[in-house]
């Protein structure tokens, strides 16, 4: 079973963005199945630096766009990514350093992370960036 399955809820309405936060699901998911079949060791530094490398890519995307029709909540969005992101980089820099344990409470906290900022601040901006003509 899966960690996070995508379905139309997660939607932003957005195709570039959408296809981009299924991508972020499918790594976080992809180091949960890794944690469940006992191979953590084996791919933890590399999914969380393709997390991570993801991470930004997707964040300057979307700030990209958002910036480009003048969302009105961009410097918070912004905000919220910067602290995201640091987290992230923490998180991999921990494992770096051979001091992160995966644990059930980090992957809560990186589906926390996800299902919050997709459902909660991305979905703010849905409506704004359809109204732009941005689909």
């Amino acid at each position: 079973m899966t960690l996070m399955t995508w379905d139309s809820t997660w939607s932003v309405n957005v195709k570039e963005i959408d296809a981009q936060h299924q991508k972020l699901i499918g790594i976080v998911n992809d180091l949960h199945d890794a944690m469940k079949a006992g191979k953590v060791r084996d791919v933890l530094g590399g999914v969380l630096t393709e997390l991570a490398d993801y991470t930004v890519y997707h964040f300057g995307a979307e700030e990209k766009l958002l910036q480009a029709h003048g969302y009105p909540g961009y410097g918070a969005h912004r905000k919220e990514h910067e602290t995201l992101t640091k987290e992230v980089l923490d998180l991999k820099a921990r494992c770096d350093r051979g001091g992160l344990i995966l644990t059930i409470n980090v992957m809560a906290f990186l589906k926390d992370w996800l299902t919050g900022h997709i459902l909660k601040t991305d979905k703010n901006y849905s409506s704004f960036l359809n109204g732009k003509g941005v689909y």
